[in-house]
């Protein structure tokens, strides 16, 4: 099967970590440890409510939404440090009303992989 390579501009959102180690530290510091554990605890919940929702909606008829709604995730994303969600999410919200269903169902792809692979690295407790 042939592949063809990543643009440039993919290429430069997979390269972003996926996650910044310290941003859970900092937020513990400003909220304490137990609300710090109680955001993300609502974080990883609404993030993956959200990215199922994604799926569900019909990219022609809910462009606007799913354009609010990768903005809201890539708001949160960032606040936790998921520096390849967010990446990916601010380019779901600026390109939804562009995007054919086959690139909108590949970034939600990456979108999908970004978070597991920040979830692997996130600090238990």
């Amino acid at each position: 099967m042939f592949e063809a390579p990543l643009a440039p501009a993919q290429k430069a959102l997979d390269d972003e970590p996926a996650r910044e180690p310290r941003a859970y530290e900092a937020l513990v510091r400003e909220i304490g440890e137990d609300g710090a554990r109680e955001v993300r605890e609502v974080f990883w919940s609404e993030t993956c409510a959200r990215l199922q929702l994604f799926r569900t909606l019909a990219l022609a008829q809910h462009h606007v939404r799913i354009a609010r709604e990768a903005h809201s995730l890539k708001s949160a994303a960032g606040s936790f440090g998921y520096v390849r969600l967010a990446a990916l999410a601010l380019t779901l919200e600026k390109t939804a009303e562009k995007l054919g269903d086959v690139e909108f169902r590949e970034l939600l792809d990456r979108m999908d992989a970004a978070y597991a692979a920040a979830r692997t690295q996130e600090p238990r407790g």
